[in-house]
């Protein structure tokens, strides 16, 4: 009999530490893994250092003022907005019922498959004095030249954080909808008891009740606020990643941009912070035996039209409008001109290096991942936190911590292979793209640790004890029993790493080897020259493999409802 076809329903026992005598091979392999991604933030600090003082109050007066004051403004915003509209989407379709509900509760997943960037580019053109908004609503009102009439500019703070808003707020929405569907009926039915109206029963109930997923929501989006390079700079907005960037690479001033990195750790650090803060002492306990979920207010007539209408706003502004204002212009750019070659080799670079780098994650998850599960105690969990570290840092921070280690690794292999072979080698590892993979396996990491660690929850521990009293060691248990038990975990975590080194824009902007560009990068120059049709092709791919993931999403959030409802 195989081990993988041992009865799992009897097979639960306390988990307890691997065998002293083995495993201890994937202790260390995690803790060179964890060591990796702690690298680039010693790095960091190092460059950082290597400014003067004098440098450091240029930066303060003129580069670091400005932007973290545009960087507060807009975390500020953006966090109002996504809390705002995330938490009343999530109590829309949770506690009301009304014609497209089941529909709208994934739609509203949607503008999670448009980056940042892409959103600013869309709505740059649509939005353009000359664009086709500004003139149907000219040509409604019988006016003729823009002067006569136009739109606030949308280039502007106020334009960032609504755009911003519109594709982020999801990150509110889904943990939010859960805790409001996981709430049980009898809290709500004792205080209609005690004379709470519905809109009172949201206010005093249901919200305190979901802080805790309005604070982990509002951070996720708040760090992907915090990592946005293209649409900051494309709306007009200093923010701390655009000032790394232009000081690295504008004013060549490595020093410099690593202070600013380093700054913008800190903001990182205190966003966690508050997010723990917000969370703590928040614990709630109810009755598991007289549990049962809400049941939602039938919405009829005019005013589940209503409903209705009102969740397909964000849905239609964050995703539907610029999804199809993409796939018009695609459009036209093939009729007119065909597919360049120029953008099927960047097609080929971004699923090259997309596919290297989702192996590499994968591979660092699971040593990660299966470390910690053969020694769960202090030590694992803390190399575990670690490894998942990069996943709060942004994309510019990474790119500049791994530039340091490697392009000094990089000056130590060519020296030894000029001294040896007579030969240089260059900017091998930069040049050959092994930077960009690195910096891709430091920023989500994290995805591939949290998606692996979910699968091996699954598999009971007395599968463990059973393949080592057949003398399997750790190593012969997880390719015998761990890896085929964990397949589904791990297409997950592929498909996810897979879709976001894709979308990912900062660190490829920053790491890339010359004459390699992304659909990413690509997209990136095309709306920093103008020529927005340019770039609809390589916008709408990214788009359409973005929707893979959030349908994915979708799916098991469904799963969860219908387990609730």
């Amino acid at each position: 009999m195989a081990l993988t076809d041992l009865p799992l329903e009897d097979l639960d026992v306390p988990a307890r530490p691997a065998a002293r005598g083995g495993g201890r091979g994937w202790a260390w392999a995690a803790f060179g893994v964890g060591a990796l991604v702690l690298v680039p933030v010693l790095a960091l600090a190092w460059q950082a250092a290597q400014g003067s003082a004098g440098l450091w109050g240029h930066l303060w007066a003129y580069v670091l003022l400005p932007s973290l004051g545009q960087t507060a403004v807009l975390l500020i915003g953006v966090g109002a907005m996504v809390t705002v509209l995330g938490t009343a989407m999530a109590w829309l379709v949770a506690a009301h019922d009304f014609p497209g509900r089941r529909m709208l509760e994934w739609a509203l997943l949607l503008p999670l498959a448009v980056p940042t960037y892409i959103i600013a580019y869309v709505y740059l053109d649509l939005l353009h004095p000359l664009g086709p908004v500004q003139g149907a609503m000219r040509a409604v009102l019988g006016i003729d030249s823009p002067r006569d009439f136009h739109l606030p500019d949308i280039r502007s703070m106020t334009g960032a954080v609504i755009l911003l808003g519109l594709v982020l707020y999801p990150y509110v929405y889904l943990p939010v909808r859960a805790m409001f569907v996981m709430q049980a009926a009898n809290l709500l039915e004792a205080g209609h008891m005690l004379g709470c109206s519905r809109r009172a029963l949201f206010a005093r109930l249901a919200l305190p009740l979901a802080r805790p997923a309005i604070a982990v929501g509002a951070s996720l989006a708040l760090m992907e606020t915090l990592n946005d390079i293209g649409a900051s700079e494309f709306l007009g907005v200093r923010t701390l990643t655009v000032s790394v960037y232009t000081t690295w690479v504008t004013r060549s001033d490595l020093p410099g941009a690593a202070q600013i990195a380093l700054v913008m750790l800190v903001v990182v650090a205190g966003l966690v912070a508050l997010e723990r803060i917000a969370r703590r002492r928040r614990r709630f306990a109810g009755s598991a035996r007289r549990w049962r979920p809400v049941a939602p207010v039938r919405l009829s007539g005019a005013r589940g039209w209503a409903a209705l209408v009102i969740g397909l706003i964000p849905v239609t502004l964050g995703f539907a409008a610029p999804a199809l204002w993409l796939g018009i212009k695609a459009f036209e750019r093939i009729h007119n001109a065909g597919i360049s070659a120029q953008l099927l080799i960047e097609a080929r670079n971004t699923l090259l290096i997309s596919a290297v780098a989702t192996v590499v994650v994968l591979i660092g998850g699971l040593i990660v991942a299966f470390a910690a599960r053969l020694f769960p105690g202090l030590a694992m969990a803390g190399t575990s936190r670690l490894a998942s570290l990069g996943y709060a840092m942004p994309g510019t921070v990474v790119a500049l911590g791994v530039l340091v280690p490697v392009a000094g690794l990089d000056r130590i292999i060519d020296a030894g292979a000029q001294s040896l072979l007579g030969q240089a080698t260059g900017l091998l590892l930069i040049g050959s793209g092994a930077a960009l993979v690195y910096a891709y396996f430091v920023r989500f990491l994290a995805i591939s640790i949290g998606s692996i660690e979910a699968g091996f929850t699954q598999i009971p521990r007395a599968l463990d004890h059973a393949a080592r009293s057949l003398g399997h060691g750790a190593s012969s248990s997880f390719r015998r029993v761990h890896l085929p038990l964990t397949r589904p975990a791990l297409a997950a975590a592929a498909l996810l790493v897979f879709v976001d080194t894709m979308k990912e824009l900062s660190a490829t902007l920053l790491l890339r080897p010359l004459n390699f560009e992304t659909l990413a990068t690509h997209l990136y120059g095309e709306a920093a020259r103008g020529t927005y049709e340019e770039g609809a092709i390589a916008a709408l791919a990214i788009v359409a493999a973005g929707i893979v993931p959030v349908i994915l999403l979708a799916r098991l959030g469904h799963r969860g409802g219908h387990g609730t409802n």
